[in-house]
């Protein structure tokens, strides 16, 4: 594969040091002068690269690289701001992140090679391979309250596998040391793990993974997804199955045959002015990364490699070719649809996040994956895969589009991070052009009068971009934090709802069956119905009758809708000057209409409209049976988007 960029309006500043940097980090690097050849359009392109800059002006992050693949060529590659905000060093293509848990499905492909030549067994015990975890004890649980009891262990059921270290379902817990991420746990096993085997920069793998043999595991294995550290103990099995040191064998067998220039366990020197700093963040802080312009001992196959955004293009390239980048084949195409295949029993949930059957999300051998068509945490169509690292940086691999995208910054406050991995998800696909329709015929303007009907409010729910469906409530002028539903008959199933969202404080839990709204019955509603129930004005309170799988009688839960998030799609439509125009107002920007600017729309028939100029897009209007406008569709067929009046 030879990576093209497309040309699209850059800084005289930015357009040098891509082409500076070229031979760096791609052969051959040939220049595509328009967009339109890949399917993007360059106006919304632009758009995107303003959203970052304005980011990065606030200066936590810094900087931005951002990076899209489009059918095997290079589609964007843009740096915005600072490598070192302190030191006013300009982020470059090829600056040089801590890819925190990316660093995971490295792991994962260097250990599915291993399969591939037989040298490894999926459904082997670990033991097997690593003797000082045989025979682990499992903490006890309160049959009551499900909480562990850390002094009361019992014998596995049976022993980890090999699967369960790249599935997470081995029983491991990650350490919780003082400087810890809180996602991690704080509970005493966690506290245990920090203590007992810690992660020591001075010491190999091997020592550590001694260590974990004397500590229980929390979970019986092939019981619990929980995120741990079992990308690290995979390190250590590749290094006895191999007899190479991982960080060896990860350079020989992976990084330079797919050519991945920048990524290893550390920084050399001469390429120490690439590393990208982290904003407030004290050395002790810098957890798995250490002082990675010194060769490291510890290589941990969790969290410790570094690498560019066009290494990572290059890697993902690769799983999305089926294993083979360049003539180089990596692993078998059979190998990467296991990989990329949810592997998890439906009874099994994903401990410590929000994924899991119920929202859409799965986990293969390594990789989160998209399972559900209508919503999802992973962007993109089903068999969409994707992870991200806490300092900063987020891919996400769509084969039905053949699109790649990836974002690396590096921040302290993870728990912040969903923010930028939202915009990196949702403005690339918003940029993708949809197939024009025929060139419309001409059709007479109709008067200021009987556009007055097509005023309101209208939501499109979570996403920019058909192409990346994502189904949400419509509050319209108010918030719930009911943020995914499904409509059943005898009410709305709840999927996904906002941590700090209204209806979560309340006590609304996902899986919840609402049957009433306001003391009225929702049986048998459409979804469009319902929304209207559901809506209403700010601080105005609603009350659910809901119905839970783990109670016998029914729920009633009372609370205040709350103003509207900026994170919805929403177009406002007026009438000015006689035309009908149109403004994006939620979170983001759709297709031609922007936020903060009127776009008029001409008449293409009844009750459809275009935009003249831009990419053409259509809003067509739809009605209830009345005969009232009460929706609105954008790019009327395959690619359609629909959304709901509020008024």
């Amino acid at each position: 594969m030879r990576y093209q960029r497309l040309a699209f309006p850059l800084t005289a500043l930015t357009m040098l040091t891509l082409c500076l940097a070229g031979a760096a980090f791609a052969d051959d690097l040939q220049i595509v002068g328009n967009p339109d050849i890949l399917g993007f359009s360059a106006r919304r392109l632009a758009r995107m690269t303003s959203w970052f800059e304005a980011q990065s002006q606030k200066g936590d992050p810094s900087g931005f690289v951002v990076g899209i693949v489009k059918d095997g060529k290079l589609a964007y590659l843009q740096p915005t701001g600072f490598e070192d905000h302190d030191k006013k060093i300009p982020m470059r293509p090829d600056s040089i992140f801590r890819i925190g848990s990316m660093s995971k499905q490295i792991t994962s492909v260097a250990t599915m090679m291993l399969v591939d030549e037989g040298k490894l067994e999926l459904d082997a015990p670990v033991a097997r391979y690593l003797p000082e975890l045989k025979d682990m004890q499992v903490v006890k649980t309160d049959p009551a309250t499900g909480d562990a009891i850390l002094l009361e262990l019992e014998p596995a059921k049976r022993a980890m596998t090999i699967r369960d270290l790249l599935r997470n379902t081995s029983g491991l817990v990650y350490a919780s040391p003082d400087y810890a991420d809180p996602g991690f746990g704080n509970a005493a096993i966690h506290v245990l793990y920090g203590a007992k085997a810690p992660f020591r920069r001075d010491k190999p793998i091997a020592s550590f993974v001694a260590s974990l043999g004397t500590l229980p595991l929390l979970h019986q294995p092939g019981e619990v997804w929980e995120y741990s550290v079992g990308y690290d103990v995979l390190g250590r099995v590749i290094e006895v199955v191999s007899g190479q040191n991982f960080d060896q064998f990860l350079q020989s067998r992976l990084f330079a045959p797919l050519h991945m220039v920048d990524s290893g366990f550390s920084v050399p020197p001469d390429k120490l002015d690439r590393l990208v700093a982290v904003p407030g963040a004290e050395p002790r802080l810098l957890f798995w990364d250490g002082d990675v312009g010194k060769p490291q001992t510890f290589f941990s196959g969790g969290g410790g490699i570094v690498s560019t955004v066009p290494d990572f293009l290059r890697f993902c390239q690769m799983l999305l070719n089926g294993g083979e980048l360049d003539g180089v084949r990596i692993l078998k195409p059979e190998t990467v649809r296991l990989m990329m295949t949810n592997s998890m029993p439906p009874d099994i949930h994903f401990a410590g996040h929000e994924v899991g059957a119920a929202y859409g999300t799965g986990w293969g051998l390594g990789f989160a994956i998209r399972t559900n068509p209508n919503f999802s945490l992973i962007p993109g169509a089903v068999g969409s895969f994707n992870w991200q690292g806490s300092w900063g940086t987020f891919f996400s691999v769509d084969p039905v589009q053949k699109l790649i995208l990836i974002m690396m910054m590096q921040r302290r406050q993870s728990s912040e991070n969903g923010f930028y991995f939202n915009a990196i998800r949702r403005l690339p696909y918003a940029a993708l052009k949809v197939p024009e329709a025929p060139a419309p015929v001409a059709a007479e303007q109709r008067n200021a009068g009987a556009l007055t009907e097509y005023v309101g409010r209208y939501v499109f729910g979570g996403s920019a971009s058909s192409l990346d469906r994502q189904t949400s409530v419509a509050d319209g002028n108010s918030w719930t934090g009911l943020e995914s539903v499904v409509a059943e008959t005898d009410g709305l199933r709840v999927i996904k709802l906002t941590d700090a969202g209204p209806a979560a404080k309340a006590g609304v839990m996902a899986g919840d069956l609402i049957t009433a709204i306001d003391d009225k019955s929702i049986k048998g509603l459409t979804l469009e119905a319902t929304f209207r129930r559901i809506s209403g004005p700010v601080n105005a309170a609603i009350k659910l009758k809901i119905i839970r799988a783990t109670q016998n009688d029914l729920i009633v839960i009372a609370f205040t809708r709350e103003a509207v998030p900026s994170h919805s799609v929403a177009l406002q439509v007026r009438v000015a000057d006689g035309k009908l125009v149109v403004e994006a107002t939620g979170g983001w920007s759709i297709l031609d209409f922007d936020k903060g600017q009127t776009t008029p729309v001409a008449a293409l028939s009844n009750d459809e409209f275009y935009v003249k100029n831009g990419d053409h897009t259509r809003i067509a209007f739809t009605r209830d049976a009345a005969g009232k406008v009460n929706g609105a569709v954008l790019n009327l067929g395959p690619w359609e988007q629909r959304g709901a009046l509020i008024q």
